[in-house]
């Protein structure tokens, strides 16, 4: 059999949707379909018109016609059946089976006419099959959105953050510009801006650190707003100025939590850490060591890839402490291989293992406390074949049966680290439901816009190295449950890096500063394919 075209017309002949299988004119085909119409008598029980050189086999559904052209020698059954086919897809695609209902779906209908005949001849398809194989997505094409949404939300973030470090560098300058002329005016209000370290025009308690840049807001309007009160039966002089101070920066406040909660939350999280600096001058300096990994594992058992990139970064707060060195100490592991910073002098750390710049009268740079980046001392990498090395394997075992897909999956974490908030990415075929899961360790959700299951492990330790999860899912090829995605975190590295002591350069016999060390290890890049 051969079929010309599929097509859906309105019943006073107006073509909706029409599918040419084989080659043939514009003109021809609209011709053909212009016939139909004038073909089709009234009252009579057939579904089939015979030309000189087609056959036309039609349907009704409600005001429409679902129309096969076909040549004279396709077998009539075999078309009836591709015609019982269709009729039942146009209901599956359509909301309303009228003129409105057939054109907003007209591609997907094409899609669906494309799976059922191709090359003018029926395939052996269910209408299962065929919704199945044109809901079929990309996991590529998942990934790749998926990438692309995170870059445009970190854009986002960036770009509310510098918005809100806009904001409060003018309320900043609004304090200092208003500072320094009351401070002319009145001894009181010159002592309660003091501790704050903005500075003024004659009145020499300003700060060198930077810190007073970083005064919350929180605590200035606290301020003020005592003031407010105290002054109440105190003389007016240079205090009136200090309430309208007070009311803008209120104002102020206001008109920033108006602007939305994203502003709101990035700004009071700033004056948290300013808080916890000030509060908390113990440590003044903190050090980062983390690293970065980078696994593809095989599905079938061993390692395609395995890549730690580690960096260790210094962060300074206050400008006296910034004159010293860093002596580490490293876990002795021979396939890690360290660089130093081009500024770092390479001979001090390859013989003692001690962190200094190449002029030892140079500090180092300071940051902010919200400046979480710090400055980069060391990088290292180490890449392996040992499949000992990776601290979580994942095996999955899907299974056809009848009419279900059953899909078992283990983890097995090493006792190198312990894991922290683990979420496994399991790939789904196309859904209209979330699976059927029968058994799990820990947590699991879909997610039905990008046909994932989310399995989320709080905590991998000593009391469940090993776990499992198992679902079931409508009939699927196997491959359809690749690559598998995973995130972790934790608190020990391979580098197993450590600070032993910051030694200052600064004479006087001062007592070396405090400092704290903050270890972390993240995946960036972790699938199973």
């Amino acid at each position: 059999m051969v079929v010309l075209a599929a097509s859906v017309l309105s019943k006073s002949g107006k073509v909706l949707v029409s599918r040419q299988f084989v080659d043939m004119t514009r003109i021809r085909i609209e011709g053909l379909l212009a016939a139909f119409p004038k073909l089709v008598g009234t009252g009579k029980q057939h579904t089939y018109v015979e030309t000189e050189n087609v056959r036309y086999v039609y349907q009704p559904i409600e005001a429409l016609y679902l129309l096969l052209v076909t040549n004279k020698q396709s077998n009539i059954l075999e078309d009836l059946g591709t015609l019982r086919l269709l009729s039942k897809l146009v209901p599956e695609y359509c909301y309303s089976l009228d003129e409105e209902g057939i054109c907003k779906t007209a591609f997907e209908l094409i899609f669906a006419f494309d799976e059922v005949i191709c090359l003018g001849h029926k395939e052996n398809v269910t209408v299962a099959q065929v919704k199945q194989y044109c809901e079929m997505e990309s996991h590529e094409e998942k990934l790749h959105k998926l990438v692309l949404q995170s870059k445009i939300n970190e854009t986002k973030d960036v770009m509310k953050r510098k918005a809100s470090e806009i904001d409060k560098s003018k309320i900043d300058k609004n304090k200092g510009d208003k500072g320094g002329f009351m401070s002319m005016g009145s001894g009181r209000i010159e002592s309660s801006f003091s501790d704050m370290s903005i500075s003024s025009s004659g009145s020499g308690f300003g700060s060198s650190s930077g810190l007073g840049l970083t005064t919350d807001v929180d605590s200035f309007s606290t301020k003020s707003k005592g003031r407010q009160l105290s002054s109440a039966t105190a003389p007016p002089k240079g205090l009136g100025m200090q309430l309208g101070k007070s009311q803008k920066t209120n104002q102020f406040l206001e008109s920033l939590k108006a602007e939305g909660e994203l502003i709101v939350e990035d700004v009071q999280p700033r004056a948290g850490q300013a808080r916890v600096a000030a509060a908390a001058p113990t440590d003044p300096i903190t050090l980062t060591a983390e690293e970065k990994l980078n696994v593809t594992l095989k599905r079938d058992g061993g390692i395609s890839n395995f890549d730690v990139q580690g960096t260790l970064s210094l962060q300074i707060l206050n400008q006296e402490d910034a004159l010293i060195q860093v002596q580490i100490e490293t876990g002795g592991n021979p396939g890690i291989l360290f660089k130093t910073h081009p500024n770092m002098n390479k001979e001090l750390f390859s013989n003692e293992n001690i962190l200094g710049l190449k002029d030892p009268n140079r500090p180092f740079p300071t940051g902010s406390a919200g400046d979480a980046a710090g400055v980069g001392l060391l990088k290292w990498r180490m890449q392996s074949a040992d499949e000992s090395m990776v601290p979580l394997t994942i095996n999955c075992w899907p299974s056809v049966s009848g009419n279900e897909t059953y899909v078992s999956i283990e983890y097995e974490a090493s006792a190198m680290f312990d894991l922290r908030n683990v979420v496994i990415y399991v790939p789904l075929p196309a859904l209209r439901e979330a699976p059927n899961v029968r058994q799990i360790d820990g947590e699991w959700r879909y997610d039905s816009r990008n046909s994932v299951l989310e399995w989320s492990i709080l905590l991998i330790d000593n009391s469940n190295r090993s776990g499992s999860m198992e679902f079931v899912v409508p009939p699927a090829d196997s491959s359809v449950f690749f690559p598998i995605s995973v995130r972790f975190s934790a608190t020990s590295t391979y580098s197993d890096l450590k600070v032993v002591n910051i030694i200052p350069l600064r004479g006087g016999g001062a007592p070396p500063p405090k400092f704290s060390q903050r270890t972390n290890l993240i995946t960036e890049n972790y699938q199973v394919v």
